[in-house]
């Protein structure tokens, strides 16, 4: 269902009436009349690109950030660099993804914008399974998004709360080890390492600052209908893997916290009801392998995500036959 041709553009209230949409269009799909399935999807439907907001680094400067929503909950549709997944302005290729994930994904990429960008609008266009849509982005100060705003659309905090704990949080930082280029043939495991550093802010918490949920409490909290109208994300440490260029099936293993918002109950996701953040391995060191099926050329990103912010590091792999 579409509600508009510039969705997710990054204003509160917008933010709040689309948060406000989706409990409607769940409480309907939860009615006797109709069921979950009526409004959900494995495959078929349309990617919608998402412009999260616009940030500013140390420097002085700015940078806009894009997400997207992909209404599958199972499909991954790629679309390469072209007239179906392109910019209006400053080239073609800004560093989008191409291979797009189930579901909400936030603050997936961003892109410099140029000292003299003004008032104008960049335009991201994506066309999937059919359907076009696009997303619109500026430098409107309404658009404005820092660390607060991120921990709030993420899950960490609630609409229009705060928490001096989480205001104080710095993202983790994430460092892919060795080349980051690699070669690897089809079916040979590729290792993967990498070495995550935080602030250990948050610690230890669950969302509202609770402590660590025994198994009682996570059993209660599955059971417990949703509390308000932004999405709930358990915080703590973790890291994943996932493809964001490339055509080919991947397997990673271990299986990979995700890094989308899968919000069923027993999902490997921290907004999964029942989820609790694994141990931080020695020196913060997480290791894996990847196994390709398709020859091609892939870009492996690692996202490190405290509950709150996020980090994230690529790996570009060739895979030959």
């Amino acid at each position: 269902m579409q509600m508009s041709t510039r969705p997710f553009r990054g204003v509160p209230g917008s933010r709040l009436l689309a948060s406000a949409l989706l409990v409607a269009a769940a409480t309907v799909a939860f009615s006797p009349t109709f069921s979950a399935q009526s409004l959900s999807y494995r495959k078929g439907q349309a990617v919608s690109p998402a412009f999260e907001g616009w940030e500013t680094d140390a420097d002085g400067n700015n940078y806009f950030v894009f997400g997207y929503m992909n209404n599958n909950w199972e499909e991954e549709p790629t679309v390469p660099v072209g007239p179906d997944n392109s910019f209006n302005l400053l080239g073609a290729d800004l560093g989008q993804p191409t291979r797009f994930l189930p579901r909400r994904n936030r603050f997936v990429f961003r892109v410099k914008a140029p000292k003299d960008f003004g008032n104008k609008e960049l335009v991201w266009t994506l066309k999937s399974n059919g359907v076009t849509e696009k997303a619109y982005a500026t430098l409107r100060q309404d658009y404005f998004m820092d660390n607060v705003v991120m921990a709030s659309e993420t899950g960490a905090l609630g609409a229009g709360a705060s928490n001096p704990v989480v205001r104080a949080n710095l993202p983790p930082v994430v460092k892919v080890q060795g080349a980051k280029t690699q070669t690897v043939k089809v079916g040979q495991p590729l290792a993967l390492s990498v070495v995550v550093t935080d602030d250990g802010v948050p610690k230890g918490m669950t969302i509202g600052g609770g402590p660590q949920p025994t198994q009682a409490m996570l059993s209660r909290r599955a059971m417990m209908p949703i509390p308000r109208l932004t999405v709930s994300k358990w915080l703590g440490l973790h890291m994943g893997w996932f493809v964001y260029r490339g055509t080919g099936k991947v397997v990673f293993d271990p299986p990979q916290v995700k890094v989308w918002e899968d919000t069923r109950t027993g999902a490997n996701s921290p907004w999964a009801p029942v989820w609790v953040a694994p141990p931080v391995p020695e020196g913060g060191k997480y290791t894996a392998t990847a196994t390709f099926d398709t020859p091609g050329t892939y870009i492996l990103r690692a996202r490190a995500d405290d509950g709150a912010l996020i980090g994230d590091d690529e790996l570009t792999v060739t895979v030959t036959p």
